[in-house]
């Protein structure tokens, strides 16, 4: 008995711990899979197509095989479209542990086909960065605002100096619906019609009282 005692405190130790492991943080960060990566798009990569491989499985975050570097100056904005609705919790990003990491992100919600010209705009939420050479650091989001996500554009808007910034890994963290968005959409059409359908009734009689 004191064996079985003894293995299922560990278990129950390491669950609690749980945030630490991989295996639950992977679960965690597996947003990457709701990605529409065909539509993704990003902005200033030196290479195209490269900004889509930064958004890989947990496990792959430290491999350095696979990155964006950004093109004529620091900036990067990258595109990303859902399959589906989500709620977005945090976000880890790693660079190099050098002057090329980001510093600083801007979060906004629902603008696709966003361009540099619109980063001018009040953010949903912006993040100062330290740098994360090892996915390590997480920025949590302001759920409220990030509750119905279906489009999250990420304006890099600097580094820590160089020219050039280049990212390993962006993971993100939340919860998916596929059904939401449809859902939500219905409900905005009813919430919008019941009104006017009232509205209507309610002057018809009056005019027909007037006249």
């Amino acid at each position: 008995m004191s064996g079985h005692g003894h293995g299922h405190g560990h278990g129950h130790s390491c669950g609690s711990e749980g945030q630490h492991e991989p295996a639950e943080r992977g679960l965690e960060f597996g947003l990457y899979q709701r990605i529409d990566l065909e539509k993704l798009q990003c902005l200033n990569e030196s290479r195209d197509g490269d900004g889509r491989q930064v958004f890989k499985p947990w496990d792959q975050r430290n491999l350095r095989d696979k990155y964006v570097e950004s093109d004529v100056d620091e900036e990067l904005l990258f595109n990303i479209p859902f399959t589906g609705s989500v709620k977005l919790k945090g976000i880890i990003i790693s660079g190099e542990n050098d002057d090329s990491h980001p510093a600083e992100i801007r979060l906004y919600k629902n603008i696709p086909q966003m361009s540099f010209d619109d980063t001018g705009r009040e953010p949903e939420q912006a993040f100062r960065l330290n740098r994360d050479p090892l996915a390590e650091l997480e920025y949590p989001t302001k759920i409220a605002r990030f509750s119905s996500v279906h489009h999250l554009s990420i304006h890099i808007s600097k580094n820590f100096g160089d020219e050039n910034t280049r990212v390993y890994y962006i993971g993100l963290r939340g919860e998916y619906s596929e059904a939401h968005r449809h859902e939500v959409t219905v409900c905005n059409y009813e919430a919008a019609a019941n009104p006017a359908d009232h509205k209507v009734e309610s002057i018809i009689p009056q005019t027909n009282f007037i006249s």
